[in-house]
């Protein structure tokens, strides 16, 4: 099965929107404590017109006219079937640099590392790589993604200070199907067997 990656930021938003159950597994270099495990990551994305994209942008004085659109991003627990916690949470908006998408600004409302509202560049390789940089008052941060199939992805990222990278973590992230998207599979399996 031949995937096409996406090559530009919403399009990236678009092929992620739903839930994802995430593995994680982190290494500290200042043996702080683990902060491996397993969560939900639940994204929705969000179009150019949403207000949403006119109040990210004003906190960063960015002219929300140059957004492309942007997508919202929740963490919880995976077991966890409460509404997830806005404190967990982060709106991105995509800032394109130009036509072809290829790279650009994703604004924030708040970081991954500090929580703080930042500007990160990103860029999309030839092989679908999304590498996305972060500088924030005390570190630096880079995180790396790529699907291997429409349904998993992967995430590497660290987070480098003065004295060297601190952190490093693994994600690899499966999309949680539903039960009415099961059922279509299965009848589509069928039909595939029959013919």
């Amino acid at each position: 099965m031949r995937l096409d990656p996406p090559m530009a930021m919403m399009d990236f938003f678009r092929k992620s929107e739903g839930t994802w159950f995430t593995e994680r597994t982190v290494h500290h270099f200042d043996n702080a404590a683990d902060e491996s495990g397993q969560s939900n990551l639940i994204v929705t994305v969000i179009e150019p017109e949403d207000e949403k994209i006119a109040r990210v942008c004003s906190q960063q004085q960015i002219d929300p006219n140059l957004a492309a659109g942007g997508a919202s991003f929740s963490w919880q627990g995976n077991l966890d079937d409460r509404e997830p916690n806005p404190d967990y949470a982060a709106i991105l908006i995509d800032i394109p640099d130009n036509e072809n998408r290829l790279s650009g600004k994703l604004i924030r409302d708040r970081g991954y590392v500090e929580t703080i509202p930042v500007v990160s560049r990103y860029w999309f390789g030839k092989d679908g790589i999304l590498t996305i940089d972060t500088d924030y008052d005390n570190n630096q941060g880079q995180e790396r993604c790529w699907f291997v199939t429409d349904d998993f992805r992967v995430r590497v990222s660290t987070v480098k200070m003065m004295n060297g990278v601190n952190l490093m973590t693994y994600c690899s992230e499966r999309r949680c199907v539903s039960s009415q998207r099961i059922e279509e599979m299965i009848e589509n399996n069928l039909a595939r067997a029959s013919m």
